[in-house]
């Protein structure tokens, strides 16, 4: 029954009586699939293969507490107060040197700190959408960006991709159909390297001619790049900031290099997009934490934080291979991709399975994963899971890897002798319903 909002008798519900009074575009805002797990994946008893939570623990703790204590001693009452909405400007200066490494140069006035990547990746959305505008973003794509453009009421127009990155014909016929519905395109979310969910690296040809369609097409291209120093045996091309500085906003992150808990990301973006920038975000959140930016330049200035990157890559290429061994050895019948850096596999699962419809049974069965329908904002997916192999050990991947094929063995042997009986639904709520129907041998 609906009880009233307010003293005008507007309708909420039994459950939220300001749920009339909600603006329209809250209605975007749900929960993340991969944020819904981290209770169930929490458990030590699972081994969670969902989220992409980096090793903070291949940090020695020393280079942080002794960056911490430099700050507190040295410039502790900077580090306790208020700054710059841009950003402390020699951690900008710093970060101009992570960036060189992926061949971008840039001016230390064109980059805007915030608060993780996320932030710069709302910021940017609330600058140039407005309700029913189109962004262009690879199928599948992060499911943190598809949660801020939904929320800001942007329709999301998938782009097909493949093992060399987002498919150039596609992104054409994808433009020409949208523009001819008469939408308005705002520009192009991508994640070039090591992609998430998806694993793949857009190759080097195609960067390029990606660059040019947008360019011809007058749509700004935004290139989220959280791993890309984060390869394994081959560097990756050098990114789309590099080649186009007009054209292209970059975001970049510590949270993998270093650790999300500083919760510290930029955005390189165009002289007059940056003062924009950095007035959303002096609206937002007045400045970014001044402790946070000391502590992680001092630990740039200090530490030997190239050696920390070649060591996390080696940390995370084990795990990659722990992942792809497992899969080749319990999986064989399966696809997946093998990516070169970053966290993720994309597995492709046949038709006939629904990686969404599975996941309370591989609960049971102590493993998490993401289903693929976290990462569309059309509903495709269900044949697909992202396996996050950043987090655990090997030997706890090749374990988590063996109970999910547990999970999708059995859930193939299910629908081949239950399929058309009536009893699937049954079989499926007890895993150990094992008559076969009376018809069948």
């Amino acid at each position: 029954m609906n009880t009233p909002a307010d003293g005008r008798g507007l309708p909420g519900t039994n459950l939220d009586p300001w749920y009339s009074q909600y603006a329209q575009r809250t209605a975007g805002l749900s929960a993340s699939e991969v944020r819904a797990l981290f209770a169930v994946a929490s458990r030590p008893e699972v081994v969670s293969l969902a989220g992409g939570m980096p090793v903070v623990s291949a940090l020695p703790s020393n280079l942080i507490t002794t960056a911490m204590e430099r700050v507190m001693r040295d410039k502790g009452p900077v580090a306790l107060q208020y700054g710059s909405g841009q950003g402390i400007p020699a951690l900008r200066e710093q970060i101009l040197d992570v960036m060189a490494l992926e061949g971008i140069s840039g001016s230390v006035d064109d980059i805007v700190t915030t608060t993780g990547s996320q932030q710069a990746l709302d910021l940017v959305t609330k600058l140039f959408i407005d309700p029913g505008d189109v962004i262009l973003a690879e199928a599948p794509s992060y499911v943190g960006a598809i949660g801020v453009f939904r929320s800001y009421q942007a329709h999301v127009s998938h782009v097909a991709i493949d093992e060399h990155g987002l498919i150039p014909d596609a992104l054409r016929e994808t433009i020409a159909r949208l523009r001819a519905e008469g939408r308005t395109i705002k520009f192009l979310y991508t994640i070039p390297n090591f992609h998430n969910p998806a694993g793949v690296t857009l190759s080097a040809s195609r960067r390029s001619e990606i660059l040019d369609i947008a360019r011809s097409n007058e749509i700004l291209v935004l290139e989220d790049n959280p791993y890309g120093l984060l390869y394994f045996d081959e560097k990756p091309p050098e990114a789309l900031r590099s080649v186009d500085e007009e054209g292209v906003i970059y975001l970049g992150s510590f949270s993998k290099t270093l650790a999300p808990g500083f919760r510290v990301g930029w955005a390189l973006a165009p002289h007059a997009i940056r003062e924009k920038l950095i007035l959303a975000a002096e609206s937002a959140i007045l400045s970014p934490s001044s402790f946070s930016q000391l502590v992680v330049s001092e630990y740039l200035a200090t530490a030997d934080w190239r050696g920390q990157i070649d060591t996390f890559r080696g940390v995370y290429r084990e795990r990659r291979d722990a992942m792809v061994s497992a899969l080749g050895e319990y999986l064989p019948q399966l696809q997946w991709t093998v990516p070169n850096g970053g966290f993720y596999v994309w597995l492709t699962l046949p038709n006939t399975l629904d990686s969404k419809q599975m996941l309370p049974r591989a609960v049971k069965e102590l493993v998490a994963y993401t289903p693929g329908t976290a990462f569309f904002a059309d509903g495709r997916g269900r044949h697909a899971m992202r396996l996050s192999f950043c987090y655990p050990t090997p030997e706890r991947i090749r374990e988590g890897i063996r109970r999910l094929a547990t999970v999708i063995n059995g859930e193939l042997d299910l629908l081949q002798t239950f399929a058309g009986t009536g009893m699937l639904e049954s079989a499926r709520i007890d895993p150990h319903y094992a008559s076969p129907p009376p018809d069948l041998d």
